[in-house]
């Protein structure tokens, strides 16, 4: 077997990490107004020097900056694309976990004028996750055009901005090529596009739930395969895309459940990106029987490593999961990560750093005596 030196890598991670203790008190100072934002992003930038640390000392190929600026993975990118406003609605999110249900509520959004992009999203927090890796790649992680759609759906859209849904996905998918473009232009060469709405679909729960708000449940997984497309049709050869699709994450519970059966094959076969990482930590996620649709020269992260409990996964477990999925897509197209981030939300999941460690680290280690 051999070693990967592009994005995905054998042993690699979603991107959202534990924060750090006083990294929460700052931002609660923060919010209350004792501190300042630049006493913050002063704190910030210094826990974000111990996580890249971290990820390197563990052998890891790729470092991100944990999410550690965010509040949420994807709501702190969509609110800052032009013509895109929280309101005052709030939005409930229905999660279940092993002790039941847990549900999530925030604020809702409202596409109110045209999409656009006035700066490079997440621009300055790259700049400083580049200055400070040294041994790896550095990966920017946010949330796919998708995700500006599936969270507010149609009903989102103001038809006085957007008579033809049409002309809100062209200028959705232009606002994200440019912003594609500009984290190029700054030296980015792994970039993640993290996508629910894409694993979501496969549950015939929220297809039915879609179809009821008069979404096309049959056909949505398609529109969005060619948006995302469009968005990355003029990036460089320098950059690598994979995307990420769970089924939900917050708070160690999850919303969808089903394998990826319904989307494999328009998804596998055209969406547009070096690598998928798929998350199949439990019985929930289905089998690897999609897995036949994957062509060759794409690359499937293999999420096999629960980051929603703390019990670590035995090694032998993981490579026999691994020769499984190799019955459907040759193994030197498989790499292997945690089944989501450790901390999609600002709470994170129910797991100590030291557990979180323990996992990429048998990550690595798991990778190394697979792929060599």
């Amino acid at each position: 077997m051999t070693a990967r030196t592009t994005p995905p890598f054998r042993a690699d991670h979603v991107g959202s990490l534990l924060r750090p203790p006083h990294l929460l008190q700052a931002r609660a100072d923060a919010a209350a107004g004792t501190i300042t934002a630049e006493q913050l992003r002063a704190v910030e930038d210094d826990a974000i020097r111990d996580v890249v640390r971290m990820q390197e000392g563990l052998g890891l190929q790729t470092a991100t900056d944990g999410e550690f600026r965010r509040t949420s993975w994807h709501m702190d990118f969509i609110y800052q694309l032009q013509g895109v406003h929280r309101t005052e609605e709030k939005i409930e999110v229905h999660f279940r976990n092993a002790q039941g249900k847990l549900d999530f509520t925030s604020a809702a959004l409202k596409v109110d004028g045209r999409i656009g992009l006035d700066h490079t999203i997440f621009g300055p927090d790259f700049a400083f996750l580049a200055s400070v890796v040294t041994t790896g790649t550095p990966k920017l992680t946010i949330p796919s055009p998708s995700m500006v759609h599936y969270r507010g759906g149609p009903a989102a859209i103001d038809r006085s901005v957007y008579p033809d849904e049409d002309e809100f996905w062209a200028d959705l998918s232009a606002a994200y090529a440019e912003q594609v473009r500009q984290v190029a232009a700054l030296g980015c060469t792994y970039l993640q596009l993290d996508d629910t709405s894409l694993a979501y679909l496969n549950d015939p729960a929220q297809r039915a739930d879609l179809a009821a708000k008069g979404g096309d449940a049959e056909h949505q997984h398609e529109r969005y395969i060619r948006q995302i497309n469009a968005a990355l049709a003029g990036r460089p050869e320098t950059l690598h895309v994979t995307t990420h699709m769970c089924r939900g994450n917050f708070r160690s519970a999850w919303t969808a459940e089903g394998g990826y059966d319904f989307v494999a094959e328009a998804l596998f076969g055209g969406l547009e990106v070096d690598g998928f990482f798929c998350e199949w930590d439990d019985e929930r996620s289905g089998g690897f029987e999609p897995l036949r649709f994957v062509p060759p020269g794409k690359q499937v992260v293999l999420g096999l490593v629960t980051t929603k409990r703390p019990e670590l996964e035995s090694k032998d477990e993981l490579k026999r999961r691994i020769d499984e999925a190799a019955r459907y897509v040759p193994i030197e197209q498989l790499c292997l990560s945690g089944q989501c981030g450790f901390s999609s939300t600002v709470e994170g999941n129910d797991l100590t750093v030291d557990q979180e460690k323990a996992k990429l680290a048998l990550i690595v280690q798991t990778a190394a005596e697979v792929w060599g």
